[in-house]
């Protein structure tokens, strides 16, 4: 067994969790295919009486999703269309794609979601539409309600995303700037029935707020999207396009989002195939059959990166100090932790939470952590996290490299790249948010 201070068995631990979440894995142990019948978790589908079967969706890992689809059904797709993060998609043989921007929107994401509309508006009752959703859609399908602009969503995307508002704020704001979140992409689709496919990248696994919840009933309205906005400050730096827009919302002269009683819903049905806690799962028995004493200790992390690190600080002393055998010990850690951004340096929440972790531990000698993102890609950048450990610290003295700048400026990248310690896997195909391991002597 390699020793709990081996870089490359803690990668080898977050590797084998991610692995349990790529949908490949997923879609053989959540579908079933036989003949024209479809069992999806615990549902039938007898795909004969149907006319059509489109396939659509958006998310990092929908690309993938689709490949499973295709594997699955072959010809028995019309027509499908689906959007994913640049270099994150994969050859289609039903389907076709659209690479676009994340976490900002861009020009290719919105004819990507044009196309998504164009095919659920085609769809009639006598149809089926399989909807792909996975983390990073609601960057990657983005529509224009007639009173907003590109530029106008994207102010307001980049001002959410740095504001350190949790995520079902940030995209109770999207559903209300726009037209095919927050279930209204399942009200496009109607009356055709919808299936939708849901890999979660959000804590609790709510399918009102994954991907923005498109097929799901929602429960929130303009006036809490306003509130939020106003509650973070951002109320006064938005566009006026979309004060205006939020203003109508309220006055009732936009409708407002489909809620639970709308008839859409009765033709539609979402199914989680994937989240977190799966890949914790995953990464549990392979760190087990290393020799590890193991625990799974959270998938719900969502706190501010500092009171996360103050939770996992004292999580490891506990488990140090009332072990019980002589085994190494590995935590494992799931979430996202936000970050509010007030520097201009480059990284991610989970470069950020490592570079702070690794101030906290720097008398530790037995201790080695992992922070990084599932889909493989940490904020802005192409590094999915780092890994840091005692010696860290004690390598940025040594280079003359001031932590507490890179830390005040939030350039972790910046600082991994000269110190060392950065997690690259390439785009993974997968999205579950993040994974946290701890591995101690």
């Amino acid at each position: 067994m390699s020793t709990p201070s081996s870089k490359e068995t803690i990668l080898n631990i977050f590797l084998e969790g991610i692995s349990s979440v790529k949908p490949k894995n997923l879609f053989q142990n959540k579908l079933k295919w036989d003949n024209t019948i479809l069992a999806v978790c615990d549902k039938i589908y007898d795909l004969s009486k149907y006319a059509n079967i489109y396939v659509i969706g958006a998310g990092k890992a929908s690309a993938y999703m689709a490949l499973e689809v295709e594997n699955i059904l072959g010809e028995f797709i019309s027509d499908g269309h689906i959007i994913t993060k640049y270099n994150h998609g994969c050859h289609l043989q039903y389907i076709t794609i659209t690479e676009a921007a994340h976490p900002i929107p861009d020009e290719n994401g919105l004819a990507g979601t044009q196309k998504i509309i164009d095919i659920a508006q085609k769809a009639n009752e006598n149809d089926l539409v399989i909807c792909l959703i996975s983390g990073g859609a609601s960057a990657l399908m983005i529509d224009t309600p007639s009173d907003l602009s590109l530029d106008d969503l994207r102010v307001v995307n980049e001002l959410l995303i740095n504001s350190g508002a949790t995520i079902t704020e940030i995209n109770t704001v999207r559903k209300h700037l726009s037209e095919v979140k927050g279930g209204q992409l399942a009200n496009l689709i109607y009356p055709a029935s919808c299936l939708s496919l849901i890999l979660s990248d959000v804590v609790g696994d709510p399918v009102d707020v994954i991907a923005s919840g498109p097929t799901a009933p929602d429960s929130s309205d303009f006036n809490e999207a306003t509130r939020i906005l106003k509650h973070y400050g951002l109320y006064k730096h938005i566009p006026e396009s979309a004060k205006h827009h939020l203003l109508l919302g309220m006055a009732d002269v936009i409708r407002d989002t489909p809620d639970e009683f709308h008839p859409c819903f009765k033709n539609t049905h979402n199914h989680l195939i994937g989240n977190n806690l799966v890949a914790l799962e995953g990464a549990t028995i392979y760190a087990k059959s290393l020799g590890f004493d193991t625990h799974i200790i959270t998938d719900s992390l969502e706190q501010d990166y500092k009171a996360v690190t103050g939770f996992i600080i004292e999580t490891i002393k506990q488990y140090v100090e009332n072990r019980k055998n002589s085994k190494p010990i590995c935590l494992l850690f799931g979430g996202e932790p936000t970050i509010k951004i007030n520097g201009k340096g480059l990284g991610g929440r989970n470069q950020h939470l490592a570079l702070y972790l690794a101030t906290k531990i720097s008398d530790t000698q037995n201790v080695i952590i992992l922070c990084a993102g599932s889909d493989g890609t940490d904020g802005p950048t192409d590094v999915a996290g780092a890994i840091i450990d005692s010696s860290t610290v004690n390598n940025a003295a040594l280079q003359r490299v001031d932590i507490k700048g890179f830390l005040d400026n939030f350039d972790s990248f910046h600082f991994f790249e000269k110190v060392g310690g950065h997690v690259y896997t390439g785009p993974t195909q997968t999205n579950v948010m993040d994974l946290i391991v701890v591995l101690i002597k």
